[in-house]
């Protein structure tokens, strides 16, 4: 049993970085261009930078767009994955989806507007 702990202990060290790596998700170069430029529409520049490094953290270009990334459009806004949005971005999407909005086209307009 001990071995077993110890050999599990290793192969984790050794594969470590390789799974790191490999728990990037795999988007299309469209959809990571999408991601990178949507950070734009944060509103501070500290936000927009925090923005782009988790887009470089968390995904990495494939050779084909993902299917199961969530990506929508609306007013003319495209975003894709989760957006990172402010305190007054969340108050936004609340009182929009009372207002009757569905969450995800409040997500992005309050996003790109508020």
């Amino acid at each position: 049993m001990a071995v077993l702990l110890m050999v599990t202990a290793a192969g984790f060290v050794v594969t470590g970085g390789a799974a790191e790596a490999s728990r990037k998700t795999t988007v299309g170069r469209a959809q990571y261009k999408i991601m990178i430029r949507q950070c734009r529409y944060s509103n501070t520049p500290a936000l927009r930078k925090k923005c782009r490094a988790a887009v470089k953290t968390h995904y990495r270009i494939g050779r084909r767009n993902n299917p199961r990334l969530d990506c929508r459009a609306y007013s003319g806004i495209v975003v894709c994955g989760k957006l990172m949005l402010s305190r007054n971005e969340r108050r936004c999407v609340t009182r929009a989806v009372r207002a009757g909005v569905t969450r995800r086209r409040a997500e992005v307009e309050c996003y790109a507007f508020a």
